[in-house]
Formats: structure tokens, C-alpha cells, sequence
């Protein structure tokens, strides 16, 4: 692994409306050596609110307190926008490139790229299969799955569910992560599965995390089997996506749903008692670590880190930041409020700030 980073060109264009970085020639004309850069492009803005309610704004802090210059950009879930914004970015002078791929084949290809350009990587959130990043910086995506299937049981539990039905809503299968979230949950279920505790109901992927397709894909599985007792959904969007359809049953509420992520409306929806958990994923803690990294790496230093994953198709260890995830239900959704993550003001409007108030959020 090399030590440093190769500067590019100057570059005199701008990206996205953030000015290229680089001092001007001095007046003898000589040039001098432009200001480190970190390129960041985020996925979407629709699977999940995170990405640009809390990723950019902890990213474009984390990195101004480092003192280096961040292009962050949204690729709204546009593969060809991806790529096109990644070459912009190494074009325009990114010391470091970070990414949350769209799936592994995009994000091979543009980290491939910006490694033959001498352009450091970071995966941010989502390891690249068969990719080429320095590090990867995520949460403990495994235990998410856990923590979610955990969630479920205790919620079944509580119900007094008898040989309940659970329907599975995974997220997309071009997302590692959505892999790794459903073998923890399955480790929780499959063994009530096999001992006939639980029954094993419809089981689908929602393709790109899309929610108005986990919309009609669950509106599928409820007819199908209209017994359906427990919803595991891999996120708080596909979640709530449940929730509309259990709804015009009149089934919410009863029938347990789970989510992630601890978007407002996966908080609203456990205040109101129709989403039974969600799982708390500290963003500011990931930018923060993913922007050191990456800071290092712009002034060409590498930085060690504690942890490895194996990359299942390269079979390669990727130095790694694996974070904890948090699991949250009514009992602790003030949490979520006292770390930051959430305001009060926005959680608890409207029709929200009585069921604010019982959960003790102020």
C-alpha cells in the first residue's frame, strides 16, 4: 500500500457549485501546491432521509474542522450520474474519493478508476465487492440484522403471538450491506423457523431500497397471506411503506414492524405505536472516523485502524471502522433527541407532541 497520495493538476474547474481547490500561480508564475481535497459521493436521497439529513451535514463538518476541502455530492441513484461525478471530482483535483456505491459493479469501476489516477479510496457505509478502497467505515451491519430480529421477537413476545407468521422486507440485492443485515436477522429467526415456534412467511427483496415498491410488494404479500403477524423490514422507509399498507386494514399497530436508520418517521411511527423498533446508527460518529481517515490519506498519511473485513469475492481483508449499532423502541426514543441526531422541534410537531411529552421528550 502506498504512503502517499499523487497530487493531480490543479484544476480550475468547480464541481457542483464547490470552488476547484488549489492556490494561484504566484506572480513570478510559479505554481504552487494545491490544497488537499476529499470527493464524497452519496447514493440517494429516497431509500433512506440519513443520507443528506445527517451523512452531509456531519461530513461537511467533520471535514471543515480538519481544515480539508470536501465536493459532496448526491447521485440521486443514477449509476451513469455516479460515475460522471466521480471523474468530474478526480478531473477536478480529489486528492481522495469516498463513495456509497450503488451497487459493487458501479463502485468497482470508479474506484479502479481513481486508483490508476493516484487517487486514494474510502467505502463509506457499503463495502464495494471485489473494490480497491483503503478503508472501509461503517457499523457492525451484522448485529444490525440481529438487533433487528431481536427487536421483532421481544415485540411478538409481548403480543403473545402463537405460531406467528413473519414476513421478511430485505433491502436491495445489489447492496452488501442489505446481505449482511439479513443474515442477522435470520440468525435471530431462522432457528423459531426450524422449530416450528415461528412460521416463515413471504420473504422478498425491495430492489434499490425503492419504498413505494416495498409499498406493493407487501400489499402482494398481505394478500397472499393475510395472516401475516410480524413484519421484520429492513429499514425505517420500507417499514413505513408496511405501515401504509397495514393501515388500510386496520392492522397497524398489531401487527409488529421493525426499521432502521431512526429517521423522524421511524421515530413518529414508534410513538405512535405502529413501528415496534428501529436501530440507532450513530452517523456523526461514522463521519467523523471516515473523515479522518480520508483527511489523512489527503495530506498523505495512513492511519491505522483496529478492525478487517474480508471481502467475499476477493477474499482480501480491507482495513475497517466497524461502530456499534443502538437498538430503540418507545422506552428510548428520547435517546435518538439527546444525542442530536433528531431535534424535538421536528419529531414532535403536530399531532406528535402529546405522544412527545408521554415518551418524555422535551
Amino acid at each position: 500500500m502506498r504512503s502517499g497520495i499523487l497530487a493531480l493538476a490543479v484544476a480550475v474547474a468547480a464541481v457542483g457549485g464547490v470552488a476547484a481547490c488549489g492556490n494561484t500561480a504566484s506572480s513570478s508564475g510559479a505554481t504552487q501546491t494545491k490544497t488537499p481535497k476529499v470527493g464524497v459521493i452519496l447514493p440517494d436521497s429516497k431509500s433512506s432521509a440519513r443520507w443528506e439529513t445527517a451523512d452531509r451535514r456531519y461530513l461537511e463538518a467533520a471535514f471543515k474542522a480538519a481544515g480539508v476541502q470536501a465536493d459532496i455530492q448526491n447521485a440521486q441513484n443514477d449509476k451513469s450520474a455516479f460515475q460522471t461525478i466521480a471523474d468530474q471530482m478526480i478531473t477536478n483535483g480529489a486528492t481522495v474519493l469516498m463513495i456509497v456505491n450503488l451497487d459493487s459493479g458501479t463502485g468497482k469501476a470508479v474506484l479502479d478508476r481513481a486508483k490508476s489516477q493516484g487517487v486514494a479510496t474510502i467505502d463509506y457505509d457499503r463495502l464495494t465487492l471485489g473494490g480497491s478502497a483503503e478503508y472501509y467505515v461503517s457499523f457492525d451491519n451484522t448485529k444490525v440484522g440481529k438487533l433487528q430480529g431481536e427487536g421483532l421477537v421481544k415485540c411478538l413476545t409481548a403480543k403473545g403471538a402463537q405460531k406467528p407468521v413473519v414476513a421478511e422486507l430485505n433491502g436491495s440485492p445489489t447492496d452488501n450491506n442489505a446481505t449482511l443485515f439479513k443474515n442477522g436477522y435470520d440468525s435471530v429467526l431462522k432457528p423459531k423457523y426450524d422449530s416450528g415456534e415461528y412460521v416463515k412467511g413471504p420473504d422478498q427483496s425491495v430492489p434499490e431500497w425503492d419504498n413505494a415498491q416495498a409499498a406493493t410488494i407487501f400489499e402482494q404479500m398481505l394478500t397472499q397471506q393475510p395472516n401475516i403477524a410480524g413484519v421484520l423490514a429492513a429499514n425505517d422507509g420500507l417499514g413505513n411503506a408496511a405501515i401504509t399498507v397495514l393501515k388500510k386494514q386496520h392492522l397497524n399497530g398489531k401487527v409488529p414492524v421493525t426499521g432502521q436508520d431512526a429517521t423522524v418517521q421511524g421515530l413518529q411511527n414508534i410513538l405512535a405505536e405502529d413501528q415496534c423498533m428501529t436501530v440507532y446508527k450513530a452517523v456523526k460518529k461514522e463521519a467523523d472516523a471516515a473523515a479522518e481517515l480520508a483527511a489523512g490519506l489527503a495530506k498523505g498519511q495512513k492511519k491505522s485502524v483496529d478492525a478487517r473485513v474480508t471481502d467475499p469475492t476477493t477474499k482480501k481483508d480491507v482495513p475497517a471502522v466497524l461502530l456499534d449499532p443502538v437498538s430503540i423502541t418507545k422506552d428510548n426514543v428520547k435517546d435518538v433527541v439527546t444525542d442530536g441526531y433528531v431535534t424535538a422541534a421536528e419529531l414532535c410537531a403536530g399531532e406528535f407532541a402529546a405522544k412527545c411529552a408521554e415518551a418524555g421528550i422535551k
